[in-house]
């Protein structure tokens, strides 16, 4: 099976397993783990900040984000398509009381326009908005890289309104490769950023939170309070480490990859393109209802041994990564091309 339903299907590679196996480790809860240790130095020195702190998942790291900044009663704006907003389970609301204000945009990036008038202040009939949400890439836009001249414009404008701003960068690697900036440069204009290392990085889980050293301090509280202080995780921690040093060049593969499926999709009958574009690893795209619904194409291509994912009535999505060659994408795309039989 050519599996392109998602980049959190990689397999661990002979190199990372081996990293795995011969991790030095502690107990993480008492700070003891030197390999999550090291991990969490690196990656927040490669982010720009202060401190790290290493996560079971990516849900996790944001939830925690959402916390750093708001508690009971406050609420933060997002993105209408955002990842916290669809897939975490509204777990900002089960769990700490914070509500979120979707607002929309065209291609994932809020603008100071889109939130004029969406701050609430301290008046008793509102919740207090504390917090800006963006993501990038973002997943529901099609992996679309936020121009960064228009995150830093927006994040200044949240700041002069007295809001913090975290950044679920899940895909802040592919957003990195795309754009030719640093994960640094991406990071910067934020508070604390959710990265993870289980998707085109390919390690097995794991994510990392980062910011100043007062706020991971926090973190690490909310993290045990949530149930993910883990113990000798340094074995995790090493397929994260492997992963960021043997990784992250060969992201590019991945994109031209997807060009190879995007390009499919362009000439494929029924099928269009969302957006006309493909920026990094996701294909979006949309199928003609004279085909039958995602579902049932999606049904047709895998049983021609190829598995994306609907991800609405009419759309389904394609991920490509380490888990998949140039041959397994060409074959997909020749499929996709001609259309599922």
């Amino acid at each position: 099976m050519i599996d392109l339903r998602s980049d959190t299907l990689t397999q661990p590679t002979d190199g990372m397993r081996q990293a795995m196996a011969a991790a030095p480790v502690g107990d993480d809860v008492f700070g003891e783990d030197p390999t999550v240790n090291l991990l969490q130095e690196r990656v927040a020195k490669l982010l720009g900040k202060e401190a790290a702190l290493f996560v079971p998942t990516g849900t996790m790291g944001n939830q925690i984000g959402v916390r750093l900044h708001c508690g009971p009663g406050d609420e933060f704006l997002g993105e209408a398509q955002c990842h916290i907003y669809h897939y975490e389970q509204a777990a900002y609301a089960q769990l700490f009381g914070v509500a979120m204000q979707p607002v929309t945009s065209d291609r994932g990036l809020l603008a100071p326009d889109d939130l004029q008038d969406r701050i609430r202040g301290d008046d008793v009939h509102h919740p207090r908005t504390r917090l800006l949400c963006l993501e990038n890439t973002h997943n529901r836009h099609g992996g679309v890289v936020l121009p960064q001249e228009g995150v830093a414009a927006v994040c200044q404008w949240a700041r002069r309104h007295g809001l913090a701003c975290h950044l679920d960068g899940a895909r802040l690697w592919n957003a990195a490769i795309a754009s030719g900036q640093t994960p640094a440069e991406l990071a910067a204009p934020f508070d604390t950023v959710n990265v993870c290392f289980s998707k085109g990085l390919g390690a097995p889980a794991g994510s990392a939170i980062v910011g100043s050293a007062e706020k991971i301090n926090q973190a690490r509280r909310h993290r045990k309070a949530m149930g993910g202080g883990m113990r000798q995780s340094g074995i995790l921690a090493a397929a994260a480490l492997h992963a960021m040093e043997h990784h992250f060049d060969r992201l590019r593969e991945d994109h031209q990859n997807a060009q190879i499926l995007a390009d499919a999709c362009r000439r494929a009958p029924h099928l269009e393109l969302a957006g006309d574009r493909c920026e990094t690893n996701l294909v979006l795209f949309h199928v003609d209802p004279a085909a039958g619904p995602a579902d049932a194409y999606c049904q047709r291509l895998r049983e021609q041994g190829i598995a994306m994912l609907p991800v609405g009535k009419q759309k389904v999505r394609a991920v490509t990564h380490l888990s998949v060659s140039q041959g397994d994408v060409e074959q997909a795309a020749t499929v996709i091309a001609t259309g599922p039989s």
